[in-house]
C-alpha cells in the first residue's frame, strides 16, 4: 500500500561531508529534509520509490537499474567516504511493468544494462532517510522526457502497482526547482525563475494537478529546473486532490530547494479529535481572531503541529475583504514566541483588533474576509541592491530606532528602487539617509478554496 509521497531536493551540499561551510547558508532545507526523513520513517514503509533526474533520461521511456543493486559515493563532490546502496526489488518492478503494460499508451519502462550507480539525484534524499533508519529497498527510476500527461498516467500506475504489492511503500519525487533564482545562479538569471518557482508552490499546495499539467512550456523553459517531471509522476502516485504540505522553501544559491509533503485533499481536510482543525497557518489565523472574538482569550495551539508551526520564525499575517481590500495587516519579522503557530495566533488577533488604519473587526465581519499568513526567513545584510528582488525578497531598512518593513511580491511593487522608497516612507526616513537594509523571504499561505 501507498504510505508516504514526498518531494525532496537534491543539492549535494547539504551532505555535511560536502557542504562544510557553507551548511549553515541551507539550514532550512537540511531541518526539513530531516523532517521529511523522520515522517518517511512514521509511515513503515517496507519498500521506497525515488524518482530522479539524474539517471539516465530516455526520449520514450522511464530508465530503470537493469542491476539488483546500484552504489554510489560522494566522491565528485570531495568526500568519497560518503557512500550508499541500494537494492532493485523485482517484485515491485515486475508489477510496475504488468500496469504499464495494461495502460497501452504508457511509455515502457527500459532496463539500462549500464545503469549501475547511485546518482546524486536520488542520492542526496537517500542519505537522509538512511540516517532516520528507513531501508533502503525499492525500485530507482528516471523519468524520460515525456509529455506530463504521460508522466502523470505513469504515476497512476505506479500507484496501482504499489497497492497490489501490498507492503508499505514511501515515494520521493527528488527536484530541484528553478537554477536561475539570483544573478550568479548555475544556469544564469532570469527573474522568470522565481516566478516558475512562486506559481509552481502555490499550485502544488491548492491541489491544481490540472494547471501543473498545462504550465506555460516557455516559463518551464526559462525556469531552468530539473524536477518537474519527478513531481508530476509523485502526484499521478498521490491521487486525486493531492495537495503539498510545504515544509521548506529556499533558494540561497540560485536553485530553488522545496521539501513538501503530498496528500489527498480528503487527508489534509479531514478533521481530528477533538474538533480543531489541522493547522493550515492561514486558517489558524482565522480560528485565532474569532476565538477571541467569542472568548476574549488566546486560542491554544492545536497539537500536534506541523514542523513550519512548530519552529520560531516571524510572521505576517493579513486580513482582506473578498474583493481584496487590506482590512488589517500586524507581523513581528523575528521570532517572539517560542513557535510560529503562537506567533500567527497573536498577530492574528492583532492584525484584527489593533491595526491602527482600520477599526476593529466584528464578529459578523469574519464570513467576508480572507486571511493570509506570511511566515519569514532570517534577516540578512543586504549591502548591494542586486542582492533584491521585490518578487522574491521583502526588505527591511532600519537606522537606529526606526524601521520600515515591506513584505515580497505586493501588487504595484515592481522595482527595488520603489521597495525601498517605500520601506523608508513607513519608517519615517528620508531618501538620503543613511539605513541599513536587509532581505528575506517568506512562505505564503491561503486558506484553501471550498
Amino acid at each position: 500500500m501507498l504510505s508516504f509521497v514526498g518531494i525532496a531536493p537534491h543539492p549535494p551540499l547539504v551532505i555535511p561531508a560536502v557542504g562544510r561551510g557553507e551548511l549553515a547558508r541551507v539550514e532550512n532545507t537540511v531541518q526539513a529534509l530531516k523532517e521529511l526523513s523522520r515522517r518517511v520513517k512514521a509511515a513503515v514503509p517496507e519498500r521506497l520509490v525515488v524518482i530522479t533526474p539524474h539517471g539516465p533520461i530516455l526520449d520514450r521511456g522511464i530508465a530503470v537499474p537493469a542491476a539488483d543493486l546500484i552504489s554510489g559515493d560522494f566522491s565528485s563532490f570531495g568526500a568519497p567516504q560518503v557512500k550508499l546502496s541500494f537494492r532493485l526489488d523485482q517484485d515491485l518492478l515486475r508489477l510496475l511493468e504488468e500496469e504499464v503494460e495494461k495502460g497501452g499508451s504508457l511509455s515502457p519502462l527500459v532496463p539500462v544494462p549500464q545503469f549501475r550507480r547511485l546518482d546524486h539525484g536520488a542520492a542526496v534524499p537517500l542519505y537522509y532517510l538512511e540516517q532516520e533508519g528507513v531501508p533502503l529497498e525499492g525500485l530507482h527510476l528516471t523519468f524520460g522526457f515525456l509529455p506530463y500527461r504521460d508522466l502523470f498516467a505513469f504515476g497512476q500506475a505506479l500507484r496501482r502497482a504499489i497497492e497490489r504489492c501490498r507492503r508499505p511503500t514511501a515515494v520521493i519525487a527528488s527536484a530541484d526547482l528553478s537554477h536561475r533564482l539570483i544573478p550568479g545562479a548555475p544556469a544564469g538569471y532570469t527573474p522568470r525563475g522565481a516566478e516558475f518557482d512562486r506559481l509552481l508552490v502555490r499550485l502544488l499546495q491548492e491541489g491544481k494537478v490540472e494547471a501543473i499539467l498545462n504550465l506555460d512550456p516557455e516559463l518551464v523553459e526559462e525556469a531552468g529546473e530539473c524536477g518537474l517531471r519527478s513531481i508530476i509522476i509523485a502526484l499521478g502516485c498521490a491521487g486525486e486532490g493531492a495537495r503539498a504540505e510545504v515544509l521548506s522553501y529556499e533558494g540561497p544559491f540560485g536553485v530553488g530547494y522545496l521539501i513538501a509533503v503530498l496528500s489527498t485533499e480528503a487527508a489534509r481536510e479531514e478533521e481530528p479529535p477533538g474538533g480543531k482543525i489541522k493547522p493550515n497557518p492561514a486558517r489558524l489565523a482565522r480560528q485565532s481572531l474569532e476565538h477571541y472574538l467569542r472568548h476574549g482569550k488566546l486560542l491554544e495551539p492545536p497539537e500536534p503541529l506541523p514542523p513550519e508551526l512548530a519552529r520560531p520564525c516571524g510572521a505576517f499575517v493579513s486580513i482582506k475583504s473578498l474583493d481584496g481590500e487590506l482590512r488589517g495587516c500586524i507581523g513581528t519579522v523575528e521570532p517572539t514566541r517560542r513557535r510560529a503557530a503562537e506567533e500567527i495566533i497573536a498577530n492574528a488577533v492583532s492584525a484584527g483588533l489593533s491595526d491602527p488604519r482600520f477599526p476593529p473587526v466584528s464578529s459578523e465581519e469574519l464570513e467576508h474576509l480572507k486571511f493570509s499568513v506570511d511566515l519569514l526567513t532570517p534577516l540578512e545584510r543586504v549591502r548591494d541592491f542586486r542582492e533584491l528582488d521585490p518578487r522574491r525578497y521583502g526588505v527591511l531598512v532600519r537606522r537606529g530606532g526606526r524601521s520600515g518593513l515591506l513584505l515580497p511580491d505586493l501588487e504595484g511593487i515592481d522595482t527595488v528602487e520603489q521597495q525601498i522608497s517605500i520601506a523608508r516612507r513607513k519608517a519615517g526616513l528620508g531618501p538620503e539617509e543613511p539605513v541599513d537594509i536587509y532581505r528575506f523571504q517568506v512562505i505564503r499561505y491561503h486558506e484553501r478554496e471550498e
